[in-house]
């Protein structure tokens, strides 16, 4: 019996594709590339533009967010209507070969000078801790947009844009991606992002 287990198992892990590892990061399209998925177009009704995660950065980006929508006849705001959640990540994996790793608790190396200091955390060096070299050297910002409907939750429209930037153009790199996609927001595609580093 443990025999065809065994063999069932390994089986299976023979199966499985080697590029299959994603390293703990969302799949989506490639760095510098973005993807609109229109399921329909963005309804012209109003949009509370939602953050997973409140930053300087992040609210810098929902303000452009905003702004786009607005500009193609939608009212925004921070509630009622047709929900658009924003996530904002910005992983910076490139000095893991140096000795002073980051650590949880201060400012991001992306907020500027007079941010809101954030509360200090206890100091453990974030890395990885398995000897596996990270998936890639460059500092990445990755946005995500997903329209949600009121009635029922349906996801209506979803959208992801990356570029490779340093903390003190993220801001930067921010714009262009989603500019990029709010040119092309009402048709499904993936393409260049356009990342203006």
């Amino acid at each position: 019996m443990r025999m065809a287990i065994a063999a069932v198992a390994s089986a299976l892990f023979a199966a499985m594709p080697a590029s299959g590892q994603s390293y703990g990061l969302p799949p989506g399209p490639k760095l510098g590339e973005m993807e609109v998925k229109a399921y329909q177009t963005i309804p012209k009704t109003k949009v509370a533009v939602q953050l997973t995660s409140d930053t300087h950065l992040s609210r810098e980006l929902r303000r452009q967010v905003m702004v786009r929508l607005s500009r193609r006849g939608n009212e925004v705001g921070f509630s009622g209507g047709n929900v658009m959640r924003m996530d904002v990540s910005y992983f910076d994996f490139s000095d893991s070969g140096r000795g002073d790793y980051s650590t949880q608790g201060g400012q991001p190396s992306y907020a500027p000078p007079g941010s809101n200091p954030r509360m200090e955390l206890p100091s453990n060096a974030i890395r990885r801790r398995d000897g596996v070299s990270p998936p890639t050297s460059v500092p990445t910002l990755r946005i995500t947009l997903t329209l949600y409907s009121t009635d029922g939750g349906k996801v209506l429209w979803a959208a992801t844009g990356s570029c490779g930037t340093q903390a003190d153009k993220a801001q930067n790199a921010g714009e262009a991606i989603i500019n990029r996609i709010f040119d092309s927001a009402d048709k499904s595609q993936v393409g260049d992002v356009g990342c203006p580093f």
